[in-house]
């Protein structure tokens, strides 16, 4: 499979970060599908599978990423996730996925700070699709 048969969710409240995502995922040749809050990513979730999401942490709730990540799991438990968040930045608040304990409630397979250059996005991604 060649990218361009990858649909990619992405799904954050920071409209700049959104468009910024969208835009690297698309030049690189995926093919992507929005949300701008948790709300609207549930209901995609609903009706549609992705390859792969990407998710923000914070939005409606302060925990919303983590929200979507158990309930994208729990009804496809094959797709990647990948959790892009400030909050380390923002808060001091630092968690990762390194621990069994953590990858126990974090339902993601990647955790990445916001800020990440596209070639690196694209090469998480490219890992987590087997690309």
């Amino acid at each position: 499979m060649k990218r361009s048969d990858y649909t990619i969710l992405v799904v954050d409240d920071d409209f700049d970060y959104l468009y910024q995502t969208i835009l690297a995922l698309e030049k690189a040749g995926y093919k992507t599908v929005k949300a701008e809050s948790q709300a609207e990513a549930e209901a995609l979730i609903a009706r549609f599978r992705p390859d792969l999401a990407i998710f923000d942490l914070m939005m409606e709730n302060d925990d919303s990423g983590f929200i979507l990540c158990y309930k994208l799991k729990k009804k496809y438990p094959e797709v990647p996730v990948i959790l892009a968040t400030a909050v380390a930045h923002e808060t001091g608040i630092a968690f990762s996925l390194d621990s069994q304990q953590e990858r126990s409630w974090i339902r993601a397979d990647r955790y990445l700070e916001k800020g990440i250059r596209p070639e690196q996005l694209d090469q998480e991604v490219m890992k987590l699709l087997k690309l």
